[in-house]
């Protein structure tokens, strides 16, 4: 797989840029997720023991 890059910012509620939040870094995807144990738990297929 390849990077990407990923820019985040924030826009007001006519659809305007008003800041950036974080500015434009390349980010590679993960190969496998790690299972979590958080609160509530995931609804996911995979968390939930199904099929991917």
């Amino acid at each position: 797989m390849s990077a990407m890059t990923l820019k985040v910012y924030e826009v007001d509620r006519h659809g305007r840029t008003t800041r950036v939040v974080r500015p434009k870094a390349e980010v590679s995807p993960v190969e496998e997720l790690p299972t979590k144990h958080e609160f509530p738990a995931c609804q996911c297929d995979r968390c939930k023991g199904g099929q991917q």
